[in-house]
């Protein structure tokens, strides 16, 4: 695109499946809240030329009436809106577990509104008016920020998904062999055979599709499955 530069609207058992993980299908969207309907237009216009969806809102209370702004991976968001604070905005997005990322946009910003609306997790800090190589610079990388929050969400599903076909006592052998315990420590904590220990062990390893113990111990502490109460050297208190 050029270096031409946004209005600024005249303001400054069997083997188990790996669960699929999912992923926004189609150009991701971008939503923006403006109270300058030249901006919202502009802003569509551009953001549409760069195979974006896009959707605008006047006010938050718009935006969070949308439905489809849920599957947003990004929001552009004016600090200074007609009624409302766009950090304020920002902070009811995170306080809601709304983890869209932001882009701010303002005509009157300074340093300490920009370390505010950065310390609460803005991706970038754009000042009006600016051109559209810094927004879609911006935009980008918030889209690429949400592609990873969504592939980690992704993996932490599927985790969860395979845990849920282990037998009760493929879990307990899990929680202690992620703790550290041998498997003659686990047979022993568990009152079974060393052998019965190692069955479980294989099992489970093959329905959670753990290539070592390594990985095994990372599902576990994504699935707060590691027992904390003992270690291989004894209890622990």
């Amino acid at each position: 695109m050029g270096d031409r530069t946004i209005v600024d609207g005249g303001r400054s058992g069997d083997a188990v499946p790996t669960p699929a993980i999912p992923v926004q299908e189609g150009p991701a969207l971008v939503c923006v809240i403006d109270d300058d309907a030249d901006v919202r237009c502009a802003m569509e216009s551009l953001l549409r030329s760069a195979d974006y969806r896009v959707l605008t809102f006047a006010t938050p209370d718009e935006y969070l009436a949308c439905t489809e702004a849920v599957d947003a991976a990004c929001l552009l968001l004016d600090v200074y809106l007609d009624g409302a604070d766009g950090l304020e905005v920002q902070q009811a997005l995170h306080d809601r577990s709304i983890a869209v990322p932001v882009v701010l946009m303002t005509g009157q910003g300074d340093i300490p509104m920009t370390v505010r609306g950065m310390k609460a997790g803005a991706v970038d800090f754009l000042t009006k008016p600016f051109a559209e190589q810094d927004v879609l610079r911006a935009v980008g990388e918030a889209v690429a920020l949400d592609g990873r929050r969504r592939s980690a969400r992704g993996q932490d599903h599927a985790v969860h998904t395979l845990y849920a076909t282990l037998t009760p006592r493929e879990r307990d052998v899990m929680g202690l062999v992620t703790a550290g315990l041998m498997n003659k420590q686990v047979a022993a904590k568990l009152a079974l055979s060393e052998v019965t220990v190692k069955i479980h062990r294989g099992n489970l390893m093959r329905k959670m599709h753990a290539q070592s113990l390594a990985d095994l111990v990372r599902m576990a502490e994504t699935l707060g499955a590691r027992e904390r109460t003992v270690t291989r050297y004894g209890a622990t208190g």
